[in-house]
């Protein structure tokens, strides 16, 4: 569950005024789609409700023995110091303690979730002396806690301020430095429990797949930075190509990779570990996009609101254009050597990228879907098909 339980001590330092909960936004669809079945609840909040009962407990409660421990209890205190800067890691902190719309938990639960959809396997008994637990076992268990702590550690640095890049009025320097010594050593105190709670589970290919995963995190997240444009600069031509590569890599890859251990450690075949990987790569992806769309289909989105200029709508959107006349709306949008995103905001949605990035959220549930019909009927595998349903509705 990342810092959020340990961070819930410490609300009147963050400035946090409350949990803020409602559905996720939706537009009118555009395009054919496979369809949300009437028995299909509407709303995220509620789909993430009703998948936590079907695995036994609420996943804001997986990584407390890790979280309760000293070490990370002095890095919280240490926290508190930041509350008045503009350091990125207090924002990161206010959304572990808030996390609106259960986004935070989404990888640990999918996992829980097809660890239960998959069972047991009906041709290795090897693992049936493991203990379990509403139809997961304790192992598997373990692995969607190790699969948060990484995510979360991920969050956590991805907060580290770029002190080379400092402007007047991100603050003094002193607490940049601050705070990114205590998001480096938060980050890696997450990482090193994760590490040791890899080997505890004694599987080897299990302990390469999350390797593999980390790594894959490491290399798209140092993408995305290169790629990532400022105020001032004119984005990267990447295309939506990159962007798919790019985005499997640091969203994609350590969901699609935990699903595949997962069945590994239930001793399913080669097939079975395929599928639950192409599960979690497509839904990774679906939630992605979702994400990316947020500021373009908000019915009420502030004017001062900024969105990333390598997200899929705006990817799309510069393809259809055209290179040239893509600088030329960013230059139209500038002033005072600053970006104006609500005008660059209602050009993109004047375009196709914004339908276009809806059909490509569409087009990964609709494979995150295909994936699970290899799975047996269960509740497990409806409450899969419902977070696809939840990502992907637009309507």
């Amino acid at each position: 569950m990342s810092l959020r339980q340990l961070l819930l001590r410490l609300p009147c330092y963050l400035g946090a005024s409350g949990p803020r909960r409602g559905p996720l936004d939706t537009i009118s669809s555009v395009v054919s789609w496979r369809g949300q079945s009437s028995r299909s609840p509407a709303h995220w909040n509620q789909v993430v409700s009703e998948a936590e009962k079907i695995v036994g407990y609420p996943t804001s409660f997986m990584s407390l023995r890790c979280l309760l421990s000293d070490e990370l209890s002095n890095i919280a205190m240490q926290v508190r110091k930041l509350v008045g800067t503009q350091h990125p890691l207090l924002t990161t902190a206010r959304g572990l303690v808030h996390d609106s719309q259960n986004n935070l938990q989404l990888r640990g639960l999918v996992v829980l979730l097809i660890s239960k959809a998959a069972g047991p396997s009906s041709v290795n008994a090897s693992c049936q002396s493991y203990d379990m637990a509403s139809g997961i076992y304790s192992c598997q268990r373990s692995l969607a806690e190790i699969t948060e702590l990484i995510h979360t550690a991920l969050l956590v640095h991805r907060g580290i301020v770029n002190l080379d890049e400092l402007q007047s009025s991100d603050g003094p320097l002193k607490d940049m430095q601050f705070g990114n010594k205590i998001a480096i050593l938060s980050g890696d105190f997450l990482l090193a429990n994760a590490c040791n709670g890899l080997a505890l589970l004694q599987n080897t290919k299990v302990v390469e797949l999350l390797a593999s995963a980390l790594m894959d995190l490491v290399q798209g997240v140092y993408h995305e930075n290169s790629t990532s444009a400022k105020e001032n600069h004119i984005t990267d031509d990447i295309g939506i190509l990159t962007w798919k590569k790019q985005t499997f890599l640091s969203h994609g890859a350590l969901l699609a990779k935990s699903c595949q251990a997962a069945m590994e450690l239930a001793k399913h075949d080669a097939e079975v570990q395929d599928m639950a990987f192409q599960y979690g790569k497509h839904m990774a992806m679906s939630h992605k996009i979702n994400s990316d769309l947020q500021p373009f289909i908000k019915e009420k989105t502030s004017d001062s609101l900024t969105f990333n200029l390598n997200s899929a709508p705006v990817v799309l959107h510069q393809e259809f254009l055209g290179r040239d006349l893509w600088i030329k709306q960013i230059r139209e949008a500038q002033q005072k050597g600053r970006l104006d995103y609500a005008k660059l905001r209602e050009t993109i949605s004047a375009g196709k990228g914004v339908t276009s990035a809806i059909d490509l959220c569409r087009y990964h549930g609709n494979k995150a879907l295909e994936a699970l019909e290899s799975f047996p009927p269960s509740e497990a595998r409806t409450a899969l098909e419902n977070i696809v349903f939840a990502v992907t509705r637009f309507s």
